[in-house]
């Protein structure tokens, strides 16, 4: 092989190492920035969740008619802790397997498995088409049936 051939092929493999390198990190720094927008947008939700969990007036704007604002209150500050370990789930911060876990802890608590028993239908239909979100809401779901005060007492 002559020297030119080989500077060329040399050169040729730098500029197609450069660019495998250069699009692999245009992947990661997109993926970074859907990650980075996920959090702002969770963030503006948990802070309306915390102004619908603690402010009486605001969340009488936003209850059902069917229901008392104190009551809507109180499910609204269970979302919020949902919402904050779906967060945790979809940013990785949960190892695989553990959700299972998280989820029984979560429902363990009255006002989350209410929650989940008058909204748990709905949060279903927003997860419709994202595997991730499908996933955590089958999880939680069954946590909630699983539940002990959730099984029906024996005859």
């Amino acid at each position: 092989m002559k020297l030119t051939t080989a500077v060329l092929a040399a050169g040729a493999a730098v500029s197609l190492t450069t660019a495998v390198v250069g699009a692999a990190r245009l992947r990661q720094d997109a993926r970074h920035q859907a990650e980075r927008n996920e959090a702002v947008v969770a963030r503006n939700q948990l802070d309306w969740l915390a102004q619908m969990s603690t402010n009486a007036d605001l969340a009488k704007l936003w209850a059902p008619e069917d229901m008392s604002v104190e009551e809507y209150m109180q499910l609204m500050k269970a979302n919020q802790l949902i919402c904050t370990l779906g967060l945790r789930d979809r940013l990785g911060f949960i190892r695989d397997g553990h959700l299972p876990f998280f989820a029984s802890l979560v429902m363990g608590n009255d006002v989350c498995r209410r929650y989940w028993h008058r909204f748990g239908e709905l949060r279903a239909q927003e997860a419709e088409g994202d595997e991730r979100a499908e996933h955590f809401t089958r999880v939680l779901d069954q946590a909630a049936k699983n539940h002990p005060k959730a099984q029906p007492a024996a005859a």
